[in-house]
């Protein structure tokens, strides 16, 4: 009886530093924000509560909004997508070869690990249009694009343009992760498929991707909130333009808070934010059937 309470006592002292952490950084900041969103404040006066009245201007006349939803959707999709896709090829080719392997990890991952608003100057930079890849293409007698600032026609180049750099910047995230899970694979199951004839190609589909499920769904959560979050670069490259036609939930959030001052009517977005990223979560864990296997 005394071994338990001293285990008790212990798991408190140790859970108490991060509980209070939590509380005071994430969840009561939280609470305000949710109930911000229902007043009209702009920090030099006092809340004014004005009921939903600010979700109201969300859904019906805030084309804007409209708009960063929609691209916050695409910016979603095209992450988990694409990165999962990459990041498995590049995790699967790295783990099955010996020469450079660490050299090549490290390529890959280095842009994880720079500031985003430096590569998102950077990359402007690149795609501005008397300079960059345009100069390059122009010494071809090419003309290049308006990669920042085109928006005609169905597709919208400045959004894939900014998606794909976001793709070289985070997929050495998800390759490092899929690496991680891949070394942690029994080397046996692989020789013994191989005695009863299996080619890589098949090792890789029918024992590597059962694996590493698990951490493949981790690896999707992450994704989907972190381009749901989406801003820096954006923010960079565009700051939401031509026409907020690269908007997004954040920087349409950022604009309203700390451009107009709107707290309230940016801790609106701020809580539809949040409730996308909780319901996405929920879709992925509840839909990617994840099976344990003894390794």
């Amino acid at each position: 009886m005394d071994k338990l309470l001293k285990d008790k006592k212990a798991i408190v002292i140790f859970v108490a530093p991060a509980f209070l952490l939590f509380t005071f950084i994430l969840f009561i900041p939280i609470c305000q924000s949710v109930y911000y969103s229902f007043c009209e404040y702009n920090a030099l006066t006092k809340p004014v509560f004005i009921g939903v009245e600010n979700y109201r201007q969300l859904f019906t006349t805030d084309r804007t909004m409209k708009m960063a939803i929609k691209n916050s959707l695409f910016f979603l999709v095209f992450s988990v997508v694409t990165q999962l896709i990459a990041g498995l090829i590049l995790a699967a080719l790295l783990t099955n070869i010996k020469k450079g392997r660490n050299f090549f990890k490290n390529v890959y991952y280095l842009p994880c690990v720079l500031s985003s608003a430096a590569l998102g100057l950077l990359w402007m930079f690149v795609f501005t249009p008397k300079l960059g890849i345009n100069q390059i293409l122009a010494e071809f007698g090419i003309e290049g694009p308006l990669w920042l600032m085109d928006t005609k026609g169905f597709i919208i180049l400045p959004m894939w343009v900014i998606a794909f750099v976001s793709l070289w910047q985070y997929v050495g995230q998800s390759m490092m992760l899929y690496m991680a899970q891949i070394s942690g694979i029994s080397t046996s199951l692989y020789e013994a498929s191989y005695i009863d004839g299996c080619t890589k190609p098949q090792a890789f589909r029918y024992i590597t991707l059962p694996l590493i499920r698990p951490m493949m769904a981790t690896a999707m959560s992450l994704n989907a909130i972190g381009s749901l979050k989406f801003f820096d670069l954006i923010f960079n490259m565009t700051e939401g333009g031509p026409n907020h036609m690269t908007e997004v939930l954040a920087t349409h959030l950022y604009q309203q808070g700390f451009k107009y001052f709107k707290y309230g009517y940016a801790s609106a977005i701020g809580v539809v934010l949040l409730i996308i990223c909780l319901l996405v979560t929920f879709f992925i864990n509840k839909f990617v059937k994840v099976d344990n296997y003894e390794m």
